[in-house]
């Protein structure tokens, strides 16, 4: 499967927390930027973190796999590899979670890691990697 490069424009109230946290420790490159916006290579897709005057997100949650998952949140599906070198990388730089690194559904169809956490502006993202992903989209 050979997806195209989506673009997702989000809320931040501080753009040099939101470059310390993107570049520093996801690793993103920084792509343009103006004085309230900054572009993110986020792992080939584009991140456009802009100067928020307000608060953010609605904090809502919803029940899966017995753990409370953020809405709304956002993120993307590494590699398996990649995906456990991000969740290592993460734990180093001393990251809270929403929902640490697991698997889930292991030995099953569909066995995918995932983790939850926040930008410093209180974004929320999941990022997946798939065991097998031609699996992504089965039911």
């Amino acid at each position: 499967m050979v997806a195209a490069p989506f673009h997702l424009a989000f809320p931040v109230t501080d753009l040099e927390k939101a470059r310390r946290f993107y570049v520093g420790v996801l690793g993103c490159r920084v792509g343009r930027e103006a004085e309230r916006w900054i572009d993110f290579d986020f792992f080939g897709h584009q991140l456009s973190a802009h100067l928020a005057q307000t608060g953010m997100g609605v904090g809502a949650k919803t029940p899966v796999d017995g753990r409370d998952v953020p809405v709304p949140h956002f993120g993307l599906i590494l590699g398996w590899e990649e995906w456990h070198r991000l969740a290592d990388r993460l734990k180093k730089a001393g990251t809270t979670f929403l929902i640490e690194p697991y698997v889930r559904f292991k030995g099953e169809p569909g066995e995918q890691a995932t983790m939850f956490f926040s930008d410093p502006s209180g974004n929320n993202i999941e990022i997946k990697a798939f065991c097998d992903t031609r699996s992504i989209f089965e039911r």
